[in-house]
């Protein structure tokens, strides 16, 4: 967005994308995945962790080279044309419904965890959180930037702090009630789960246009965030192995490791972390949202940018969307594996869309990567298996709406 004065480097986009990353589910998802895959989880972590690396690479090449507030709604229009761009772009905005109120039920895990709440606070403290996710982007992500940039390493310290603390205190861990036998079937599933972590490799493409230099600041920031996150979630799930019974076993770790006060420091990591992630996920969807009015594919009312560059009506749409879908799954019986693998089929869709666009809009030399990451995402669909009805519905009604739409605006035009 030209027009925005707020402007990153490469280590502040690193800290933006590692906290993105991280979010929520540094202290919850490696948990799960122990449940899921047992023994085998941090073998599954690793193979995601070296799998994703191309992917990241991918989208950080075309990042560079096309920067726009699009992101890969903008690279697969510049590949196959306006019909195919839109539809990621839309298939983009509806993870909103489930993505976010996802990330923010587990943010509120985690303030619950440190002030015994009871449940009936649950809804007025998760719309709280939409209320100081607005003032954090109502004058742009300059400023957010750099207190992430700062939570990312605190995470890091704490997580690699346990590693320490672990390693060096010789102990018996307890025998795990998990599977010792491998299980492919188990490795898939808790991979799809895991995908979740790494789901934000994109969203600096929507913020490319707040980079002082994109063309040379996006391939180190991605590339520096997603090494450091795949580090971290292998260091919690070595760490989680021993109590993936607990309800918060990052907290019990912490207790085990020294000697209290678990619940208060992976709680406040864990709030700040949620909030990280909900804050980017706004910003690059306000961005998108504005890109898209631009193009006539929403309407014009949030092509409107206020003093600070920043489309406000957009980010308070999505806001209001948001705090409507919290109130309705607040009322509804959702499972948060369910809403997490729902997102993560939508994801799987348009990472897939810019891998066959970066397959025509980068040179020769990126095939291979691109041919590993697109086979990548057919296998992280596998592993969601039903859970991508979601997504394929959305494709499915999507498509051929934007499809009849550009064809009104322009009978003779080529989709």
């Amino acid at each position: 967005m030209s027009s925005s004065q707020q402007k990153i480097g490469r280590w502040h986009g690193a800290g933006l994308l590692t906290t993105t990353l991280l979010g929520t589910s540094v202290f919850i998802l490696p948990q799960m995945t122990v449940i899921v895959a047992g023994d085998w989880a941090l073998l599954t972590w690793l193979l995601l962790t070296l799998a994703i690396l191309p992917v990241a690479l991918v989208f950080a090449t075309l990042s560079a080279r096309y920067p726009h507030a699009g992101g890969p709604a903008y690279f697969v229009e510049k590949a196959y044309g306006l019909t195919a761009g839109r539809t990621v772009g839309v298939l983009f905005l509806c993870v909103v419904p489930i993505g976010a109120p996802a990330a923010i039920i587990m943010t509120y895990w985690f303030v619950e965890s440190l002030f015994q709440l009871s449940p009936a606070f649950s809804l007025p403290v998760q719309l709280a959180i939409i209320g100081l996710v607005w003032c954090l982007n109502f004058r742009g992500i300059q400023f957010s930037a750099a207190l992430q940039l700062g939570l990312t390493l605190l995470i890091t310290l704490v997580v690699l702090t346990l590693l320490g603390i672990g390693l060096l205190t010789p102990a018996t861990p307890p025998e795990l009630n998990t599977h010792t036998a491998l299980n492919v079937s188990d490795m898939l599933s808790a991979m799809g789960l895991a995908f979740w972590s790494f789901l934000g490799i994109e969203a600096l493409s929507h913020l490319a246009g707040d980079f002082r230099e994109p063309e040379k600041d996006l391939i180190p920031a991605i590339m520096t965030g997603t090494l450091l996150v795949g580090g971290i979630y292998l260091g919690c799930t070595y760490l989680v192995t021993g109590t993936p019974e607990s309800k918060l076993a990052m907290a019990a770790v912490f207790d085990q490791s020294v000697g209290g006060y678990g619940g208060y420091v992976i709680g406040v990591l864990g709030v700040l972390g949620g909030l990280a992630t909900v804050n980017v996920y706004t910003a690059s969807l306000s961005r998108l949202c504005w890109s898209l009015s631009q193009d006539g594919v929403l309407p014009a009312y949030f092509t409107t940018l206020n003093h600070y560059g920043i489309p406000q009506r957009a980010l308070q749409t999505i806001l209001a969307v948001i705090s409507a879908t919290l109130i309705f799954t607040h009322m509804s019986a959702y499972n948060l594996e369910d809403l997490i693998g729902w997102v993560n089929g939508v994801f799987v869709l348009i990472y897939l869309a810019s891998m066959l666009a970066a397959y025509k809009l980068l040179s020769r030399r990126h095939r291979p990567q691109v041919c590993f990451s697109a086979l990548f995402c057919g296998v992280i669909a596998v592993g969601l298996g039903s859970k991508m009805l979601y997504a394929l519905g959305l494709f499915a009604l999507c498509a051929p709406l934007l499809w009849l739409q550009q064809r009104r605006r322009k009978p003779n035009a080529v989709t």
